[in-house]
């Protein structure tokens, strides 16, 4: 007979042969958790996280200060230093949609927030910042507000000036703005602020969303693509030059990537699928060249006003809302999903706890994406 033990990584292993004459076998018996414990430490990075050179606490944050419906309780800013760190966020132009939501916890965060808004709505956001119209949705964990250091006029669709028809040129809703193609805000930001290191991509149109696929023209199926596709692509190819290494690009998409959402038509289900196919193939790219990491969020359905504009009709409940219902209904976690869900998720992936995370596609659905079947489904009732 005999005995023959090992450590490893703090588990003492033993095998030894049992009282059997025609056949041997190993049994493994796992030491004590103090023999873990004792040897944990082969487990610890080589460098304390608290005041690391990415300037990461380990102390957790708890929100106190907004109760608004749109807001959960955990905020991560209080965890994550992004003083001195440049945030462009592309597409916001109002407090309820995601983007808004990102640059709230960049901005809880310390980063200096800078925004590129739509040119036909830019006169209304800009408006209503002015009247404190986003007043509360502004509120940050320490009950200042977040500020926003310089809106820019941001024309996804358009790389350079020359791709600028005149039919958009002579439009009144672009009177008095120009320099909006993604080339040329790329070189404002870098004349205002030199490098930067974080940009969102938050992003999306369809002009024929509500029809079915098999009812969408070319045009409207390329428009798709054009705004809400290869506008990341373009926008990273101009940024990425003025980004610091270990920066950090991110986009949002959605489900119907890959599973039929009835109702989100007019090729955005594809536009999606090629989002995030292009994040994988940009996080290889990207991350070679200029050492940035590049990821996307497929978060779940919420009520912003762009969404709210899908399906809309007199009397009866928008594609939101019955994505919202049908979410709520059949995901794991049965509870609603606030716009700061996926900021705080945002900031996560865009911080440097996320630093060796790139190509990927984070759910933040409250798990919806990993059902195959329906609970409320009728032929899952009982009689």
């Amino acid at each position: 007979s005999f005995i023959r033990s090992a450590s490893f990584s703090g588990f003492l292993i033993t095998s030894y042969p049992l009282p059997n004459k025609t056949k041997m076998r190993t049994f493994v018996v796992v030491a004590t958790l103090a023999a873990f414990a004792a040897n944990v430490a082969a487990f610890a990075p080589a460098q304390s996280v608290r005041g690391n050179a990415f300037g990461v606490s380990t102390s957790a944050g708890v929100r106190t200060g907004s109760t608004s419906a749109s807001n959960t309780q955990l905020s991560m800013g209080a965890s994550i230093d992004l003083k001195g760190k440049v945030a462009f966020i592309a597409g916001v132009a109002d407090s309820s949609g995601y983007g808004w939501a990102i640059a709230k916890a960049l901005a809880d965060a310390g980063a200096t927030i800078i925004i590129g808004t739509w040119p036909p709505v830019l006169k209304i956001f800009q408006a209503g910042l002015k009247r404190g119209q986003f007043d509360e949705d502004s509120e940050l964990s320490d009950g200042s507000k977040m500020e926003i250091a310089k809106i820019y006029p941001l024309d996804a669709v358009f790389d350079n000036p020359e791709d600028v028809p005149e039919e958009i040129k002579t439009n009144k809703r672009y009177a008095g703005l120009d320099g909006y193609t993604i080339e040329e805000v790329a070189k404002a930001v870098e004349a205002d602020y030199g490098k930067i290191d974080i940009v969102v991509h938050s992003l999306a149109n369809g002009p024929e969303v509500t029809k079915p696929l098999l009812e969408t023209s070319r045009k409207g199926y390329l428009a798709a693509s054009s705004a809400s596709a290869y506008s990341a692509v373009s926008l990273l190819q101009k940024f990425a030059p003025i980004m610091n290494e270990g920066g950090a690009f991110m986009s949002l998409t959605y489900i119907a990537s890959e599973k039929v959402i009835p109702g989100y038509g007019g090729g955005m289900s594809s536009a999606k699928a090629q989002l995030e196919s292009d994040t994988r193939t940009l996080a290889y790219e990207a991350g070679r060249k200029y050492g940035i990491r590049v990821n996307t969020i497929s978060a779940g359905p919420l009520k912003s006003r762009a969404a709210s504009a899908i399906g809309k009709e007199a009397g009866q409940k928008t594609f939101i809302e019955l994505a919202i219902d049908y979410a709520k209904a059949n995901a794991p976690l049965a509870q609603d999903l606030y716009s700061d869900d996926v900021g705080n998720s945002g900031l996560f992936l865009c911080s440097p706890l996320a630093r060796s995370i790139t190509g990927v596609t984070l759910y933040v659905d409250n798990g919806l994406s990993t059902m195959g079947m329906a609970l409320d489904s009728m032929s899952m009732q009982q009689e």
